[in-house]
């Protein structure tokens, strides 16, 4: 899923599970096969993905004026980021999280993926840990309103930098594997943001209120 006009990622990291209240899905080999690689159904090419990457990653360090030291990747898949974030900064701690059981074992053990949902954090993760940068890429879109309300706040907790959260909203032209809910005005998911702790920087980019006073004041939306 993503916008047209942003040149954004496929379904390859937008999971739905029974625990978000949609239905379930198979997100197996064949799926990330579709989405991820098939030059006919996928979204971003390489080249693409390689500019979103240096994007966040620029921008992430410019925030925190140091090299990027850990990741958390919400809905990860198959932990993509995490290979092309690790060819830049190979010291990177990265975590990823998705629902997709079949992702987890094929490649978690050496991608650093574990199973679970947005919702999950709190369970999955250290109660003490938080993360330079937190992704979610192509995810938040497929998940109900209360889920939606309830995993920002958990990833709001573990942001101790940046979060890049791409949210589309009604209006925005869509394409890839858009089977989720109708998008809400932008507005809505801006107030869904703001009270869930988060401070827009624009292009899908945040920092808590705790950490806003890293940028400057016309650096905020």
């Amino acid at each position: 899923m993503s916008a047209r006009s942003s040149g954004g990622r496929p379904g390859a990291a937008s999971r739905v599970t029974p625990a978000t209240g949609s239905t379930a899905k198979q997100y197996d080999a064949a799926y990330f096969e579709k989405w991820y690689r098939d030059p006919r159904h996928r979204v971003k090419t390489p080249a693409e993905f390689t500019r979103q990457v240096e994007f966040v990653l620029h921008m992430a360090e410019w925030v925190l004026q140091r090299p990027l030291r850990s990741v958390l990747d919400v809905g990860c898949g198959e932990g993509q980021w995490g290979v092309a974030l690790r060819r830049q900064r190979p010291a990177l701690a990265y975590v990823g999280v998705d629902p997709s059981e079949w992702a987890v074992s094929r490649h978690g053990a050496r991608r650093g993926l574990l199973q679970g949902s947005i919702t999950d954090l709190d369970a999955l993760l250290p109660a003490d840990a938080s993360y330079d940068l937190v992704l979610s890429v192509g995810m938040l879109n497929y998940l109900s309103a209360a889920t939606l309300r309830d995993g920002l706040r958990q990833v709001a907790r573990r942001t101790g930098g940046v979060a890049y959260l791409e949210l589309f909203a009604q209006g925005d032209e869509l394409e890839g594997d858009t089977d989720w809910p109708r998008p809400k005005p932008a507005a809505w998911y801006r107030t869904l943001l703001a009270t869930s702790g988060f401070t827009p920087l624009g292009l899908h980019c945040y920092v808590t209120r705790a950490e806003a006073d890293r940028v400057a004041a016309l650096e905020r939306l």
